[in-house]
């Protein structure tokens, strides 16, 4: 770079992990530079009109109970920038055939009361985790390194947690609203709802459901990011776009380095500097399944045969617990799913600002084998259709995004992974792996802290949060 500027750290990849990151060494008087590949910040949370204009569609993340519930995020004066969260009343709508739908409302009553003779049981699933939501939250969004402040309760999560999906939803709940409204949960895990620990997945999003709620930036994402790059700017930090580093000679000089990116590229970029240890895990790191992803623009709402679906930003568009572990484990065996698991986000119903009046938007994905070239897009709408008769109908325009696609537009997506990995085995809880420390890399002056780093996916900003943290108590010491 021509400018040969001093700073104490340097930030590779300007989304959420990245910014909260800078944010983070700012905050602590450390003078910090960004630097972002593409032209815009926010990484994951970004937000383009990709169909026609006035529709603005969020070009990955699209709904945020993390960012909601993030320790971190909720530290920072984000509504100062701009930042409005639209929280809708129900959280998630999960249809199934005959216009029945189980719907997890904000309010927690309302929501067990909808599921009849399951009510207690959805009572006692979830009963513990929201009364005790500060801690665990706590829990959940640190290393595990970290001792909890409440040992017993965590140990109490991990023996239900413990569980396959399947098996713990078909033991507690006896109807099929309340079956699939919990595989919908787990089904974010992107693992089979056979796999031992998958339980922990729909506990920990179905209590965010009644405490935080699942909502998202007015505007779209970019808004979330571009909160917090005009906080950071507001604390001295500096933000180059359009910089793409290859290795270590295009970073400025400096003290620390923090990246915000996958293994496989900190490993490429920083080859020399990083001992032989570490660019074997690198390369070694597992990537996790990839999403197919399909952008709507509507000439009307979606029209779901149960009109109380259209009550939840959120839809997990599935059917019953059977088929939603259907399509997760052929994606898991390398097949893309018959009947896929959709996840849909119905944004305009409750932020005007995101399609011309009368108007409408569909974000639509689901999950398929990583790098897999099969065009999922008459399979998503079929799912659709199922539930919302005359779906195809409404749309104007679409913009398909395949995995390669998606990894073009966002480097970190590899494989068009939107899960910073895959969560097999202990990955499930400790990434990158079994270490010490998920930030160091065994060279004193390099970190890594995104989606690949504890305590993962989620727009949170904690992997760069405590990653900015481990640079301070060491390098930057």
């Amino acid at each position: 770079m021509a400018d040969r500027q001093e700073f104490d750290a340097v930030v590779v990849g300007a989304g959420p992990n990245g910014l909260a990151a800078a944010i983070t060494l700012a905050q602590a008087g450390k003078s910090v530079v960004v630097l972002e590949a593409n032209d815009t910040v926010g990484g994951g949370a970004r937000s383009a009109e990709v169909t026609e204009a006035g529709f603005v569609h969020d070009l990955a993340s699209a709904i945020h109970p993390l960012g909601l519930g993030s320790p971190f995020f909720n530290s920072l004066p984000l509504e100062e920038h701009g930042l409005e969260w639209i929280i809708p009343e129900a959280s998630v709508a999960h249809p199934l055939k005959n216009g029945v739908a189980a719907i997890a409302w904000r309010d927690f009553e309302q929501t067990a009361a909808g599921l009849g003779e399951d009510a207690g049981a959805y009572r006692k699933t979830y009963d513990f985790l929201i009364s005790k939501w500060d801690d665990i939250t706590d829990f959940s969004t640190a290393p595990l390194t970290r001792v909890p402040r409440r040992p017993i309760l965590m140990m109490r999560l991990g023996a239900k947690g413990a569980l396959p999906a399947d098996r713990f939803a078909r033991g507690r709940f006896s109807t099929e609203a309340a079956r699939a409204l919990f595989a919908g949960h787990v089904a974010h895990s992107l693992l089979p709802l056979s796999y031992p620990f998958t339980t922990t997945f729909g506990l920990m999003l179905g209590a965010s459901a009644h405490t935080v709620g699942w909502g998202f930036p007015k505007g779209g994402a970019q808004a979330l990011s571009d909160a917090l790059a005009d906080h950071l700017r507001s604390l001295g930090g500096e933000i180059r776009t359009g910089t793409r580093i290859q290795n270590l000679d295009d970073l400025p000089p400096h003290r620390a380095a923090i990246f915000s990116l996958m293994p496989a590229q900190v490993g490429e970029i920083a080859r020399e500097a990083l001992p032989q240890h570490t660019r074997l895990w690198m390369r070694r790191y597992r990537y996790g399944p990839a999403a197919f992803k399909v952008d709507y623009a509507l000439s009307q709402p979606i029209p779901w045969t149960n009109p109380d679906v259209a009550r939840a930003a959120t839809v997990h568009v599935g059917g019953t617990l059977a088929e939603v572990a259907r399509s997760e484990a052929q994606m898991s065996s390398g097949v893309p799913p018959t009947r896929p698991f959709v996840l849909l986000a119905q944004h305009s119903l409750f932020d005007d600002t995101r399609a011309p009046e009368g108007r409408h938007t569909a974000w639509a994905y689901c999950h398929v084998p990583n790098s897999s070239r099969f065009d999922m897009t008459e399979r998503i709408q079929h799912q659709i259709e199922r539930f919302a008769p005359g779906f195809t109908d409404t749309i104007i325009a679409k913009r398909t995004w395949t995995p390669a696609e998606l990894e073009a537009s966002n480097a970190n997506l590899i494989g068009g992974d939107v899960g910073g990995g895959s969560n097999r085995g202990s990955r499930v809880f400790l990434r990158p792996g079994i270490k010490t420390s998920p930030y160091r890399t065994g060279n004193p002056l390099i970190f890594i802290g995104s989606a690949a780093t504890s305590p993962g996916a989620g727009v949170h900003g904690m992997s760069g949060h405590y990653a900015a943290r481990e640079a301070l108590a060491t390098a930057l010491r």
